[in-house]
């Protein structure tokens, strides 16, 4: 604890507002905005499970608490209706143990605008729990998400999982459940009276067949509506033939309990393997689901995005409408360096135009990644002809963009981010001296905003830097009590596998600011490293946007 407090005393010197107004490096990006960044993540403290010397899986029953001082990959944001308080989610590592993928979800608490405070989802752990039991607590909690009703009760649908690698013991492999915070983040309540909505059955990690992942959440809040306040919680089931299916459950009662969960994908329609699913509800009330079909080697061929459409709450879906096809990696790390690529898609529905829907993608040509959008005015049946977002212009070879995120926010207010790597990297103390005037390596945070009037979302202005500093995604390069620190897609030390950025990252939008939470280690942490200096771990930075440097009426 002490330690925790060392550190915490430490990071939060460094976590000071930045703002900058240039349009980036050179004339990299043709326009800029004012906006101000903060790291936003704050070391705190929780339960979690060490990895023993000489394994790379951690042991039941030995959870303790710990720091979360580490890395802070991955991330969603959400507003308060109404409001700037913000709740923000990632993926906390814990103590030393990052290159063994030991992590628990963490939440951000951001009163206007303003981050204050780091706290551990609690329910998963056997700290919060007070029990080594398994469940209550697992090895590990992903992948955050967040959402608002409109009386500010906010939820998120989990995915506890055991990491027993090894395959040697039977545990309950994983299950889903959602939990929902009343205070901004700082307490965590389980949902549907404690009970899962899904669980795995007791299986080891070489035991392949129902295997769930990739979850969401989604709320109405839409003022008067007869939904409203109601939870849609989603998620993918990975089977053993390498099918996967879309399920979902609702709550109609702010949470306490949800409704039987159900299969809401057609393989005969959408493809053998579904997953990376959104669901969003616009401003009649309508919930819309957006995902990914997948052929069953999902390296082979290209992708469809398709999307659907539930007029009653849920329980039906109208036909899958295929809205694009995506071209994707043949390996899951884009050229040059070796974190792990993330999610093909995102997807938001207006909550100022019923039937207004748009779908952000990013798409590999065989040469380089670009990130491309298209939408709906009339409810998804029909789509408009994608466009590339990014403007960049490349002197010296292509550059990707790549992981978009999509939010729609009040009066047609609609915003497109993603990470850049049009800069090359620069010569600073967190760029490691090898990868100093690299291109197309290290990366930045991009924004094009969007107004729609009624007619759909056009582009104002070009794309704009809303990140203040590049970043190294090879850091943290660093060891600790021996270990690397590296966030790895694996459970080795070294990482011998991919490394790890996290799979997307927040972005939301109020009356009056766009949001953008994101990953860099450009920022020191408070933690010595062995080889002296600080670690550069990856740190949640939150990027502020005013809407009124985009003009008067967005």
């Amino acid at each position: 604890m002490r330690r925790s407090l060392t550190v915490l005393t430490a990071v939060l010197a460094l976590a000071v507002s930045a703002t900058a107004s240039a349009s980036g490096s050179g004339s990299l990006w043709t326009a800029g905005v004012p906006f101000a960044n903060v790291v936003a993540s704050t070391p705190t403290a929780g339960g979690g499970y060490p990895v023993p010397p000489g394994s790379t899986v951690p042991l039941a029953g030995t959870c303790r608490p710990g720091p979360f001082a580490a890395n802070r990959s991955e991330s969603w944001i959400a507003v308060k209706p109404g409001t700037e308080d913000l709740l923000g989610t990632s993926k906390f590592f814990f103590d030393k143990f990052s290159t063994f993928y030991m992590f628990y979800l963490g939440a951000y608490t951001v009163p206007k605008g303003t981050p204050v405070s780091n706290h551990q989802v609690q329910g998963y752990d056997c700290v919060s729990t007070g029990t080594q039991a398994m469940p209550p607590s697992w090895t590990d909690t992903t992948d955050p998400n967040v959402a608002f009703d409109t009386r500010g009760r906010a939820y998120q649908t989990t995915l506890p999982f055991n990491a027993f690698w090894d395959g040697t013991k039977l545990h309950p492999d994983g299950a889903i459940d959602v939990s929902y915070s009343d205070d901004l983040g700082r307490h965590w309540v389980k949902g549907n009276g404690g009970r899962d909505l899904e669980q795995a059955p007791n299986a080891s990690a070489k035991q392949a067949g129902h295997v769930e992942d990739k979850q969401w959440v989604s709320v109405n809040h839409t003022p008067g509506n007869k939904f409203q306040d109601h939870v849609y919680a989603a998620w993918a089931v990975f089977n053993s033939d390498n099918t996967t299916k879309i399920r979902i459950a609702v709550s109609r009662d702010r949470g306490q309990t949800f409704s039987k969960a159900v299969t809401v994908t057609a393989p005969s329609q959408t493809g053998p393997a579904n997953t990376y699913i959104y669901p969003s509800v616009d401003a009649a009330g309508d919930l819309y689901i957006a995902f990914g079909g997948f052929p069953v080697n999902r390296n082979r061929g290209p992708v469809t995005l398709w999307v659907s459409r539930s007029a009653d709450d849920g329980v039906t879906f109208s036909p899958f409408v295929a809205a694009a096809t995506v071209g994707t990696l043949p390996v899951d790390d884009l050229p040059n360096t070796t974190f792990r690529d993330g999610i093909v898609e995102n997807f938001a529905a207006s909550p100022t135009h019923p039937g207004h829907l748009y779908l952000t993608y990013e798409d590999w040509d065989g040469t380089q990644m670009d990130v491309k959008f298209t939408q709906s005015t009339n409810g998804g049946r029909t789509w408009s002809a994608p466009v590339v977002v990014n403007d960049n212009v490349d002197a010296s070879g292509p550059t990707d963009q790549f992981q978009p995120s999509v939010a729609a926010g009040p009066s047609g207010a609609v915003a497109i981010a993603f990470y850049d790597r049009r800069a090359a990297c620069p010569s600073d103390p967190s760029v490691l001296a090898a990868d100093v005037g690299r291109g197309n390596f290290c990366i930045d945070t991009s924004l094009q905003a969007y107004k729609d009037s009624g007619a759909g979302a056009v582009p104002v202005g070009g794309n704009v830097r809303v990140s203040q500093f590049t970043w190294d995604p090879m850091n943290p390069a660093q060891h600790l009590g021996g270990i690397g620190q590296m966030a790895c897609a694996g459970h080795s030390d070294p990482c011998t596998s991919r490394a790890f950025i996290g799979d997307y990252f927040g972005l939301a939008i109020s009356a009056t600011s766009i949001y953008g939470l994101f990953v860099s280690t450009h920022y020191p942490s408070g933690v010595t490293a062995d080889e002296g200096g600080p670690v550069y771990y990856q740190q949640q930075v939150l990027s502020t946007v005013p809407r009124s440097a985009f003009g008067a009426q967005f």
